[in-house]
C-alpha cells in the first residue's frame, strides 16, 4: 500500500500493529506507529495506543509501556492500562501490575477479570496476603471470576466443558483419559506449573491445573476423533502457560495437530511446538 495508489487508514494501521505485537516485532510497530502521523497524517487513537502498548509488554518492555503511557497525548483508557497489565502477568511485574490495576479499578471498579489478574500476579510473586486482600474486595463488592469454558464441536453437536467439572456424560473417561496423558507427558519432559496457586498440596495443585477446561475438552476431542482428525477447541479466556506447555507435550505424545483458539489468538499444536512460539 506504500508504494500503491490506495493509501492506509487507521484501520490498516491498526492490523498491522496487532500483527507486530503478536509476531514479536517491536521495532517494525514502532516505525510504523510514527510512521501514522509523519507520513499520512493519521492521529492515534485509543485502540492505536492499546496495540503499542501490547505490543512493547509482550516483548517484555515494560518500562517502555509505562512511560509510553504516561506520553500519551490523550487521557488513557481501559484497554491501554488493561494491555499493560495483562503484559504484568506475562511477566510477572507487580510494581507497574499494581500501577495498572489501581488505574483500571478507577476506571471500571466493577470488572472481576481485572482484581482476578491482579491476584494472579500477586499468587506468582507468593505474595498470598495481597491475594487475600484482592479476593477480599472481590467478595464485597459482589465480583466473581469469569469460569474458563471450552468448547469443542462433535458430529454437529457442540460439547462445552468448565474447569474442573464432571457433569458432562464421559466424564469418568475423560477424567481417566488425563491421568493416563498426564503421565505420558511428564514422562517426554513436561513440568507442570503451580506457582499461581496455593492452600492446598502439591498433587492437588497438579489435579486443579489439569483439570482447566481446555484440556477437558482436549480429552474429549482425542478420544472422540479418529487418528490423523485435528482437535478444534475454543476458550472464552486466555490459555494460562502451564496448558499451553501440556498442550504442546499432549500434540507431540499423541501425535495429533490440536488448534486452540483463546480470546487472544490462533493456537496450532503439532509435534510439540505452537503456532506463537510462545508468544502470546
Amino acid at each position: 500500500m506504500q508504494k500503491g495508489v490506495m493509501k492506509p487508514n487507521d484501520v490498516t494501521f491498526l492490523s498491522v500493529l496487532s500483527a507486530c505485537s503478536h509476531a514479536g516485532m517491536v521495532e517494525e510497530g514502532l516505525s510504523y506507529f510514527t510512521s501514522m502521523k509523519r507520513d499520512y497524517g493519521i492521529e492515534p487513537g485509543m485502540d492505536h495506543y492499546g496495540a503499542m502498548v501490547d505490543l512493547l509488554g509482550r516483548a517484555g518492555r515494560l518500562n517502555e509501556a509505562w512511560n509510553f503511557i504516561r506520553k500519551m497525548r490523550i487521557e488513557p483508557g481501559i484497554n491501554v492500562y488493561g494491555a499493560m497489565l495483562g503484559a504484568c502477568k506475562i511477566h510477572k511485574n507487580v510494581e507497574l501490575g499494581e500501577k495498572a490495576a489501581n488505574k483500571l479499578f478507577a476506571l471500571n471498579p466493577d470488572e472481576g477479570g481485572y482484581h482476578v489478574l491482579l491476584a494472579n500476579i500477586y499468587a506468582t510473586a507468593s505474595m498470598w496476603g495481597e491475594v487475600a486482600k484482592v479476593r477480599t474486595t472481590m467478595k464485597k463488592k459482589g465480583l466473581q471470576k469469569t469460569p474458563g469454558c471450552s468448547v469443542v464441536e462433535l458430529r454437529n453437536e457442540v460439547h462445552s466443558f468448565y474447569s474442573g467439572t464432571t457433569n458432562h456424560p464421559q466424564s469418568k473417561k475423560i477424567y481417566a483419559f488425563l491421568e493416563e496423558l498426564g503421565n505420558k507427558i511428564k514422562a517426554a519432559g513436561y513440568v507442570p506449573d503451580t506457582s499461581s496457586i496455593h492452600d492446598v498440596e502439591d498433587d492437588v495443585k497438579e489435579q486443579l491445573n489439569s483439570t482447566h477446561s481446555e484440556r477437558l475438552a482436549i480429552a474429549f476431542g482425542l478420544l472422540n476423533n479418529s487418528q490423523g482428525t485435528p482437535i478444534h477447541i475454543r476458550k472464552n479466556l486466555r490459555v494460562c502457560g502451564d496448558c499451553h506447555t501440556a498442550t504442546k507435550y499432549i500434540s507431540l505424545v499423541t501425535g495429533r495437530e490440536i488448534i486452540v483458539r483463546d480470546m487472544q489468538r490462533f493456537h496450532h499444536f503439532k509435534n510439540g511446538t505452537c503456532s506463537c512460539g510462545d508468544y502470546w
